[in-house]
């Protein structure tokens, strides 16, 4: 569904009772239990997700479900998306975005040389890095505005980076 934006996942099963630990995409983390969840149950279905309780633990969650009452079902979940619904995600000024639209974005370099497609992006502690791939190759940018990401157009659906297409 398009107007799905993922803001979590659901991790392995903790404990025997149905928790489970909760991995959220959202900045600050906790943010993740203040939206109407969705989880991905199968490959293209989704339903409203119930948070019968949850904790810090760590530097992630552990939740407890509804429905989810013991470690076997708590596995049968494991892996499963977490996403809500786009409108009910707050405004953002228009030189923000949410990491989920970058993604696809075709990206070009300072000399307008296509270096591929926006296929991912992870955090390394540093900066994060964008992973661009193309028939090619890949190049793993880091996402450093002014230094290497110059330039984000989501209405065109281009990126301009500083890179060297040789690196």
């Amino acid at each position: 569904m398009d107007n799905l934006v993922v803001v979590g996942k659901i991790g392995a099963p903790y404990g025997v009772r149905g928790w489970v630990k909760m991995h959220s995409f959202t900045e600050p983390s906790g943010n993740l239990f203040g939206y109407p969840l969705l989880i991905q149950e199968h490959a293209a279905n989704w339903r409203a997700l119930e948070i019968e309780e949850f904790k810090a633990h760590g530097d992630g969650f552990v939740a407890k479900l509804v429905g989810v009452a013991d470690r076997d079902q708590a596995t049968l979940i494991t892996n499963a998306e977490i996403a809500v619904l786009r409108e009910n995600l707050p405004e953002l000024d228009s030189e923000e975005f949410y990491w989920t639209d970058l993604i696809g974005l075709t990206v070009y370099n300072q000399d307008n040389i296509e270096l591929g497609q926006i296929e991912d992006y992870f955090e390394t502690g540093a900066n994060d890095v964008i992973v661009v791939k193309s028939a090619n190759g890949s190049h793993l940018i880091p996402f450093v505005p002014d230094m290497y990401v110059l330039d984000i157009n989501l209405s065109t659906k281009q990126m301009r980076v500083q890179w060297d297409p040789e690196i």
